[in-house]
């Protein structure tokens, strides 16, 4: 067993059968950090002396008949982002460089519950605030399939652990296709949930005990190499907990097994106005192509009669808005109740529009990033695309339309471009249809291909 790329599933199998011992595991994929991470700067903290005496607790378990839950032994990398208590939480700030917890944000609870071995953090932008993994503290995260190439932001460490086998499983944060990109540039899986199907609750750190500002458009999701994967992960730590008051009551449903004749998707290889790379378009269409061809009802997708570029806008500003209850020196022209409640109704017509759209498809297949992963930059420099300088600040606009209007999306790999990277594409689905998106993920698996090890590891 390849223990450093072997699947959550077949792990926690493995050790619940005795076949490797939860050290086994959990040496494996320290040795894989050690290994590589010096090159790729994926994992910035590690805990190894917590997590050797948690996979020893382990063993003892299964050696004494305990049940077990589903991720019994399984050692795992965060996000530098989430509450861990006794491990730090640094977002990448140095103000937050020993900023320790006093509990486990709801998410990293569940996921300790359930077995889950934590055994480090995975590198961010300062604060979450770019779409590169660069920060005082910790430094740059390079993309492991070419280094001089970012892993992308805000989850790039994440990302590349989970591409080089350092971690069988991560747990991102995706305000503006914070998973989506990196795991696009990275070639791994990727989901965004619904707006509020997973708890936010400590999911930034906050040492002054402020009130919770994001709210809204921001989620947390999960991060794997397979769709299975993907899903198992999702429904543990997705649903309501007694500390994240938006969180409706809704079941989590297992995800269904999908026959490709049964689906309709519509597609889009670019959305008006937005630029994406030809390679890109490419693919989009190249997979619509061979889903055509395998029964799968594919039709030209009719988008909303909205201005989506306006959208993003009108999301920044309600990110702004957020934000200002966060900032020791608010704004000279602070906006009002007025303001809010307007924004919030601009984004319900936004939201309901893209609900009609989906009552005629189960998914919307379409990019997810202006390009592939980009040669390290300053920030808001430039990209190359087609050829043409291209706004920095629209690199991600195809998948923050969908924190604007809240909808459930999932990044997969589909293949590489003329250089080698690997290309992502989005499917997107109505709101609360996560189980289904991963559902027709898994069931076109065999057509779109799916996670490759990069070249080296």
């Amino acid at each position: 067993m390849d223990i450093a790329f072997t699947s959550v599933t077949e792990l926690s199998t493995a050790i619940a059968a005795r076949k490797i011992s939860a050290v086994d595991a959990l040496e494996g994929h320290l040795a894989q950090i050690d290994s590589h991470n010096e090159a790729v700067n994926a994992v910035v903290i590690l805990d190894r002396e917590s997590a050797r005496q948690a996979a020893l607790q382990a063993d003892a378990a299964v050696a004494r008949g305990d049940a077990l839950g589903p991720l019994h032994g399984v050692p795992f990398t965060l996000k530098d982002t989430h509450d861990t208590a006794g491990l730090k939480t640094t977002v990448g700030f140095p103000p937050f460089a020993d900023h320790v917890a006093r509990l486990d944000s709801p998410v990293v609870s569940r996921l300790r519950a359930a077995g889950g071995i934590l055994i480090g953090k995975t590198n961010v932008p300062a604060m979450l605030g770019d779409w590169q993994s660069d920060n005082p503290l910790f430094g740059r995260t390079s993309n492991p399939w070419d280094l001089s190439r970012t892993a992308g932001g805000s989850s790039g460490g994440a990302a590349a652990a989970l591409a080089t086998g350092m971690t069988p499983f991560e747990l991102g944060t995706d305000m503006q296709a914070s998973i989506r990109l990196p795991v696009a540039f990275c070639g791994v899986y990727g989901l965004k949930p619904t707006e509020h199907r997973v708890s936010l609750a400590g999911a930034f750190p906050d040492p002054g005990g402020t009130a919770r500002s994001v709210r809204l458009m921001s989620c947390v999701g999960p991060l794997a190499r397979n769709p299975e994967d993907l899903a198992l992960i999702y429904r543990i730590v997705a649903g309501p907990d007694a500390i994240d008051t938006d969180l409706p009551p809704l079941p989590v449903e297992p995800m269904p097994k999908l026959e490709l004749k049964s689906l309709r998707i519509a597609v889009a290889n670019a959305f008006p106005g937005f630029p994406v790379a030809a390679e890109i378009i490419s693919a989009v269409e190249r997979l619509a192509a061979q889903l055509a061809s395998a029964g799968v009802r594919i039709e030209e997708a009719k988008l909303p009669k909205l201005d989506l570029y306006d959208d993003l806008a009108e999301g920044g500003k309600l990110i702004g808005m957020m934000l200002e209850a966060a900032q020791p020196n608010p704004p000279e022209q602070p906006a009002t109740v007025s303001h809010w409640f307007a924004a919030l109704a601009r984004r319900d017509r936004s939201i309901l529009a893209w609900e009609r759209f989906f009552e005629t498809c189960d998914a919307l297949l379409c990019p997810v990033a202006m390009t592939g992963a980009f040669p390290h930059c300053e920030p808001g420099s430039p990209l190359q695309v087609n050829g043409k300088n291209e706004s920095y600040w629209m690199l991600p606009a195809h998948g923050a339309v969908f924190n604007y209007s809240g909808h459930p999306a999932l990044t997969f790999p589909y293949g590489q471009d003329s250089s080698g990277l690997p290309i992502g594409l989005q499917l997107v689905g109505r709101r609360w249809s996560e189980s289904r998106l991963l559902g027709i993920v898994a069931a076109i698996a065999s057509i779109s291909g799916g996670y490759r090890r990069p070249p080296g590891y």
